[in-house]
């Protein structure tokens, strides 16, 4: 009779992830025993900043919250805002605003798939070892993020934390000189944006199926991005002003991001996510590209996410292209806002998941409270839970060294963003 085992496996910083965190493992006698993903970051308290500020700088404010996804979080805050005013910024806003956000999910995707996913399912430590072997690939990559970074300065005015976007619509609108350039680029890019669908999903993906409910946004007529109610796999269908009753975000000890649960389980947002849920709302030529990989959507293999994020590519530059041939050029980019005290919601599609708004305004427009559930924090339980069921089903009995590979390749198949994560911390002082 063998001996119990007990092994510790401590991964004491997270490679080839947006931000810092650490996962801690105990393994006692073939079972784990404790696990622990640990976002060490500080608390950077971007709900509390947001107090007392004017609705104008709140855009602006919340872009700086990630420098990979700053669109979503201006789209989320807007919405919000333009709620609670009584705004309906028209027809251009509303595309130019999905144009907007094509270029995001364009950048995040590709950096994602190319330079922090790839290697590990090729076998590499890091993109610079799989460029040797695969340069046209991760030249690749490195195009399509510049081409989404071109699509976001466009409209943004920079790609990194852009200032172009404000309650209303924009500050500024492209010239049909800038559109038509970028529409040629984005034109000659939709040949890679196809063969990228068929390379991840080449790629030496774990042919693992577990039983977990996933969440979207969920529009009546378009893949969603700016819109729609909340849906999922469970039979859940509810307005984005329903999200903090049907879920419930919780601190634990070992974290300072807060975790969201719905109905007290975990649940998976992002790319996987949405495809699974909104499939039928791809254009023809989308859907054709991600049927003929083979794999049967909705997929339950949470490892399919590289190949979701490779299909809204696509489905990002076939919509770009769309939006950018019916451009016209308004006389005004924005519709002025009159401020006016209130509640409101904002909910879109960042390209790690949905990300939930909620702001209380006075009649001046200044901001009293706010509250922020970024996809990562939505994510954490679902990235702890799959990393107990793909362990286990790896094997406890391995050696410490591949125990600790696989549970990144889990991790960082969730393509977290720590940094967004770190909002909140509720302290509890207790003095004797």
């Amino acid at each position: 009779m063998s001996e119990p085992r007990e092994v510790t496996v401590n991964v004491p910083l997270m490679a080839r992830v947006e931000g810092e965190g650490a996962l801690a493992l105990r393994i006692r006698d073939g079972r784990i025993e404790e696990l622990k993903l640990r976002i060490f970051e500080p608390p950077r308290l971007f709900e509390k900043f947001l107090e007392g500020r004017r609705f104008d700088e709140v855009p602006d404010m919340v872009a700086r919250i990630c420098g990979i996804c700053p669109v979503a979080y201006q789209m989320s805050a807007v919405h919000a805002i333009e709620s609670i005013f009584g705004i309906d910024p028209g027809p251009w806003v509303r595309a130019t605003r999905r144009l907007f956000y094509c270029g995001e999910w364009i950048e995040s995707h590709s950096l994602h798939i190319h330079l922090l996913a790839a290697p590990d399912f090729l076998g590499y430590a890091s993109v610079t070892d799989m460029a040797r072997d695969y340069p046209e690939e991760v030249r690749r990559g490195l195009r399509m993020q510049e081409l989404g970074n071109a699509l976001i300065g466009l409209l943004g005015g920079r790609s990194v934390h852009p200032v172009g976007a404000r309650v209303g619509g924009f500050h500024h609108a492209p010239s049909p000189e800038q559109t038509q350039a970028l529409l040629q680029k984005l034109q000659a890019a939709l040949p890679a944006a196809e063969a990228l669908v068929a390379w991840t999903a080449s790629l030496d993906l774990p042919a693992v199926e577990q039983d977990f409910e996933y969440v979207s946004l969920r529009h009546a007529q378009e893949y969603p991005m700016n819109e729609g109610r909340i849906v999922s796999n469970r039979g859940l269908d509810i307005g984005i002003d329903a999200f903090d009753r049907e879920f419930q975000e919780l601190q634990v000890p070992h974290s300072t991001a807060l975790h969201c649960l719905h109905q007290g389980k975990p649940y998976l947002v992002g790319p996987l996510a949405r495809l699974n849920l909104n499939f039928d709302r791809l254009p023809q030529p989308v859907r054709e590209t991600a049927s003929a990989t083979g794999i049967a959507w909705p997929s339950a293999n949470v490892y399919h996410s590289i190949v979701a994020r490779a299909v809204e590519i696509h489905y990002a530059v076939v919509e770009a292209i769309r939006l950018l041939q019916a451009y016209q050029r308004p006389s005004q980019p924005f519709v002025a806002a009159q401020p006016r005290a209130g509640v409101g919601y904002g909910c879109t599609e960042a390209p790690r998941g949905m990300l939930w708004h909620r702001y209380e305004l006075d009649d001046q427009g200044r901001v009293l409270n706010a509250r922020i559930v970024p996809p990562t924090s939505q994510n954490q339980a679902r990235i702890e839970e799959d990393l107990r069921l793909s362990i286990e089903a790896f094997g406890t009995d391995r050696p410490e060294d591949e125990l600790r590979r696989r549970a990144e390749v889990v991790i960082r198949n969730y393509d977290p963003c720590i940094s967004c994560a770190t909002h909140f911390l509720d302290l509890t002082v207790d003095r004797e």
